[in-house]
């Protein structure tokens, strides 16, 4: 069963199939069809509702969400607002009368979706008022395409959403909603349902329900495995859910770096991102929408062992590592050692990724991250190349190069590392190293990239990195010579 609210009330949905997601149980089960279906996939946002979990003390904390690929089950003691339950009668939500009165509706097919991405804006603004920039406002709706090619009305009216009544939805005046929420959570010591849905609630549930199923697929965010069910219709009938797992949804600080567990939301990744690795941060904001963001795990994005996954060649140059758990116990390997060949990795049938550790980056350390794609933003990678080195004097160490879409797996490209380890970052050591790339990859032909357009974009990525190593050296020396005549 599942027993969460829904615009303010309670709901109970018995017999649920394990494979049911949000959208459907909204539009087949509870007749709420003011959510629609365009992609199936997360990427038109025409599907996004707003789901509610409990944050500090009593408040519920909102996240935007697409309807399409995120399991019905996880609603299990949320609460989930749509369209329909935002007006207080005929008087209507900030979010709809800025999109009513600044024309932002064309066909009005997305309109649901936007009006709920603008919701959740609206409820972040009002918990922590802030200037909403262009790049908060790009973020935001970032996951919601219009068709109709109505983005300056529809920007206006993100803009203009304080500009009316501050209009509250009935549901919002209850002032045991977070509470009777948070009661529905904590009532569950594990979750399950016909299908086989399970969701443990901590490591020894996780690891007990993996001896007895080892079958069973683990599932987080689901904006890759549900694509199985959305656009190859293949039944998924045995999940294990790892989103409530209390040490998978950990952030561990040490002296020597970060233990991410493996249910952390690229989201409540992404202020670590943001001081310790930049090159990172930016790559999140072309890697997905917000709503992916919100959903997605970096645990997720590496046990898919995708070949074009944006996280792992990140990671592989940072030296990550990653811990293995289950019934047999708990093991650590570098991450390079997980990937074994397309869509295979190290980990064994009972297994599952406890966590991935980040090591903390000196201060000489420099991380380049460069994703090229079809699309700029929210697209799948043709290439991409992560760089990591320092300068030592005149020559470049500890040099690690990953590309992803370059081979069956994610890779280091280790005959290009040589090639540069130790030398001075001039043209004749990157002609070497890029020269050295066709000992490391032979890239095959898809419909994202040839295998000579692949193989061209590293060499010429490896060049930009020379580009631009030469003008931060040229402008450090530019800077010594100004100082220098200030002083004297």
């Amino acid at each position: 069963m599942i027993d969460f609210y829904l615009n303010g009330k309670r709901q109970r949905c018995d017999d649920v199939p394990a494979d049911t997601s949000i959208l459907e149980l909204l539009r087949t089960r509870l007749g709420q069809t003011g959510t629609k279906e365009g992609c199936a996939s997360g990427d038109c946002g025409a599907c996004t509702v707003a789901i509610g979990e409990p944050g500090d003390g009593d408040t519920l904390r909102y996240h935007a969400a697409n309807g399409c690929i995120t399991p019905a089950h996880q609603l299990d003691g949320c609460h989930l607002v749509t369209v329909e339950g935002l007006a207080r009668g005929d008087a209507l939500h900030p979010a709809q009368a800025a999109m009513v009165e600044c024309h932002g509706s064309q066909c009005g097919f997305c309109t649901p979706g936007i009006v709920m991405s603008l919701f959740t804006l609206h409820e972040e603004q009002r918990q922590a008022p802030a200037p909403l920039s262009q790049q908060r406002l790009e973020e935001v709706l970032g996951g919601n395409l219009c068709r109709c090619t109505g983005y300056r009305p529809i920007r206006d009216a993100a803009l203009s959403m304080n500009d009316y009544p501050d209009t509250h939805p009935l549901w919002a005046d209850d002032p045991d909603l977070a509470n009777n929420v948070a009661q529905l959570r904590s009532a569950k010591a594990s979750a399950s349902a016909g299908g086989h849905f399970a969701a443990p609630r901590d490591l020894a549930a996780l690891r007990k329900l993996k001896a007895e199923r080892p079958e069973a697929r683990l599932v987080a965010g689901a904006t890759d495995l549900w694509l199985e069910t959305t656009q190859q219709l293949k039944a998924l009938d045995d999940l294990i859910d790892v989103r409530q797992v209390a040490e998978l949804n950990t952030i561990e600080e040490t002296p020597q770096g970060w233990w991410v567990g493996a249910a952390v939301t690229y989201s409540r990744l992404e202020p670590l991102f943001d001081q310790h690795f930049p090159a990172f941060a930016h790559l999140l904001h072309r890697f997905a929408s917000k709503q992916i963001r919100n959903r997605g795990t970096l645990g997720g994005n590496v046990a898919n062992a995708s070949p074009i996954g944006d996280s792992p060649p990140v990671l592989l140059a940072l030296d990550a590592r990653v811990s293995l758990d289950g019934p047999d116990g708990e093991r650590e390997l570098p991450l390079g050692d997980f990937f074994l060949d397309y869509k295979q990795t190290a980990l064994a049938a009972n297994e599952f990724i406890r966590a991935i550790f980040l090591p903390r980056p000196s201060e000489a350390q420099n991380l380049k991250v460069w994703k090229l794609s079809k699309r700029r933003e929210d697209d799948i990678s043709a290439v991409l190349g992560a760089f990591v080195w320092r300068l030592d004097g005149e020559v470049m160490r500890d040099v690690r190069l990953a590309f992803g879409g370059m081979a069956a797996i994610p890779k280091r490209a280790a005959a290009a590392e040589a090639a540069l380890e130790g030398q001075a970052p001039d043209g004749a050591a990157f002609a070497a190293a890029r020269a050295a790339l066709a000992q490391d990859f032979q890239p095959m032909s898809d419909v994202r990239g040839s295998a000579e357009y692949r193989q061209v974009a590293a060499s010429n990525l490896l060049e930009r990195l020379r580009l631009m190593i030469d003008a931060a050296h040229h402008a450090n020396a530019q800077q010594e010579v100004t100082l220098h005549a200030y002083a004297h």
